[in-house]
């Protein structure tokens, strides 16, 4: 059902791993919310951060912005996983 949220989730060793080594659903899935121009959540090392992805740069950073703030730039390493609406 799509309006379950779709939750990419990566294993705690692909954390320190580098870009390459991520799997490649959460880069599809960054990607895909980044087209649909709807609001995602992040989870960032047990944290949450709600947003639209503006720019994504793979192996680096995913960028967003939300209501309170203009510009969210997070490592691409850090993300943990992703839901999607």
């Amino acid at each position: 059902m799509k309006s379950f949220l779709v939750m990419v989730v990566l294993a705690a060793s692909a954390m320190s791993a580098s870009a390459a080594d991520l799997p490649k659903g959460l880069e599809d899935a960054i990607n895909a919310a980044m087209a649909s121009k709807r609001g995602v959540t992040l989870y960032v090392n047990g944290q949450t951060i709600g947003g639209a992805i503006t720019k994504v740069e793979p192996g680096q950073y995913v960028e967003l912005r939300n209501q309170e703030f203009g510009k969210i730039v997070v490592r691409w390493e850090r993300i943990d996983g992703i839901a999607l609406p």
